[in-house]
């Protein structure tokens, strides 16, 4: 149930929050950590070399999460059996 305070608060919106992070493609990427710029990258993380710090990339805030798969299967079909 909501307090009178997060009735208060609105709807959370991201552009407010600030400085935020983000590994960006095709940019020299300084740690915020140690300030070097040597990353192994995975496929939602960066993380530093030097000092493990972990950022996520810019790319996985774009795409969006993948759609769940969908699995059909279909029944066989069965030859109708005569008892005789």
């Amino acid at each position: 149930m909501l307090n009178s305070v997060d009735a208060r608060r609105g709807q959370f919106d991201p552009a407010q929050r600030g400085y935020h992070a983000v590994y960006r493609d095709n940019e020299v990427n300084h740690c915020p950590g140690c300030g070097r710029t040597h990353w192994y990258l995975g496929r939602v993380l960066a993380e530093c070399a030097f000092c493990s710090t972990a950022l996520p990339l810019q790319e996985t805030f774009r795409h969006g999460p993948a759609p769940a798969p969908s699995i059909r299967r279909s029944r066989p079909a069965y030859a109708v059996l005569d008892a005789a």
